[in-house]
C-alpha cells in the first residue's frame, strides 16, 4: 500500500493553502477528507501495479522486497486488497462531492491505463504521472471551493515533469544492463537524454514559481510582494535533488529522498512556513 507514498497527496492542500483559506475548518476538513479517500485510491493502484510488475520487480534491486516480489503475499489475495480500496475511496468520494468523485475515477483509470500500457510509451508515460498531480490539485480546489489558478496547475506540471524525468534516471543508473528486465520503456530512454529533459524540466519549474510570485494577479490576491522571498527555497530544493541526483544516485523514489534527506526536509518546512506566514500574516 506504501503508505510512505502518501505524501504526494499533500498535494490536494495546495489550492487551499494558496487560496488563504487554510483556516477555514469547514474547507479543511473537506479536503482532509479527500486526501484520506486519494490515499486509498492511490494505495490500490500500488497494489494492482505490483501485480502487473510482479517479475519486473523481481530484478529491481530494491523491489525484489516487496511482499508479491518476495512471495510474502499471494495475488489473489493482492487483488482482493485493490479492489476493496479503490472501492471504499470511490463510493465514499460520492458521497463527499460528486465532481471530487469524477476526478478521483478519472485519476483510477488514467494510472490503471498507466500501468497496463501508458507506462511502455517514451516520454508519453512521464506526462502521465505529471497528470497525476494536476488531479490532485484540482481535486483539493474542488474541495475547498476555490478556483484552481492557472500559475498552480502550470507549477505543478512542471514540478511533476522535473520528478518524473529525474525518476527513471535513476532507474536506468540502478538496474544498468538489467534496464530493459526491470521497465521495457527504459530501452527508450538514455542518461544523456534524460538529463537534457531534468534540466528543461528545473528551468521551467524555477521560473514558473518565481513568475508566479510576482505576477500582478498574485501581488492583487495576497496584498503583498513578499512571495518573492520564498524563490530560494524553492532553488535550493531544486539543485539539492540534483545534487542527490548526480552525485548520490537518488531520485527514484522522491518521498523517501524528502523525509530522509535532512536539508531537503528542513528546506521544505522552511518554505512552507514562510509562504503561510506570509500569506497568513494577517
Amino acid at each position: 500500500m506504501r503508505p510512505v507514498q502518501w505524501v504526494k497527496n499533500l498535494f490536494i492542500f495546495a489550492g487551499l493553502i494558496f487560496s488563504g483559506n487554510l483556516f477555514h475548518p469547514e474547507a479543511l476538513i473537506r479536503v482532509g477528507n479527500g486526501f484520506i479517500l486519494f490515499s486509498l485510491v492511490a494505495s490500490s493502484i500500488y497494489v494492482f501495479n505490483d501485480i502487473i510488475d510482479l517479475e519486473y520487480d523481481r530484478a529491481h534491486p530494491e523491489k525484489k522486497n516487496r511482499p508479491l516480489a518476495a512471495g510474502l503475499m499471494s495475488v489473489p489475495a493482492a487483488y482482493a486488497c485493490s479492489i476493496l480500496l479503490a472501492a471504499a475511496g470511490l463510493i465514499c468520494a460520492l458521497a463527499l462531492d460528486q465532481v471530487f468523485f469524477a476526478i478521483l475515477l478519472s485519476y483510477l483509470i488514467i494510472n490503471v491505463a498507466y500501468t497496463i500500457k501508458i507506462k511502455k510509451i517514451v516520454i508519453l508515460d512521464i506526462m502521465c504521472i505529471a497528470s497525476g498531480f494536476v488531479l490532485r490539485v484540482l481535486a483539493g480546489t474542488e474541495l475547498a471551493e476555490v478556483m484552481a489558478s492557472d500559475w498552480l496547475i502550470l507549477c505543478t506540471i512542471m514540478l511533476s515533469l522535473f520528478l518524473g524525468f529525474s525518476k527513471r534516471r535513476h532507474e536506468l543508473v540502478v538496474t544498468g544492463t538489467d534496464a530493459l528486465s526491470h521497465r521495457k520503456v527504459l530501452g527508450d530512454y538514455s542518461i544523456s537524454f534524460l538529463d537534457q529533459m531534468i534540466a528543461v524540466a528545473t528551468a521551467c519549474t524555477v521560473m514558473s514559481y518565481a513568475l508566479y510570485t510576482v505576477s500582478p494577479q498574485t501581488v492583487s490576491r495576497f496584498g503583498t510582494r513578499n512571495l518573492v522571498f520564498s524563490i530560494p527555497f524553492v532553488i535550493y530544493g531544486i539543485y539539492r535533488y540534483l545534487y542527490l541526483i548526480h552525485q548520490k544516485n537518488m531520485g527514484g523514489n522522491p518521498t523517501r529522498e524528502l523525509v530522509s534527506d535532512l536539508p531537503m526536509l528542513i528546506n521544505a518546512l522552511l518554505w512552507a512556513l514562510l509562504v503561510v506566514l506570509i500569506i497568513y500574516r494577517d
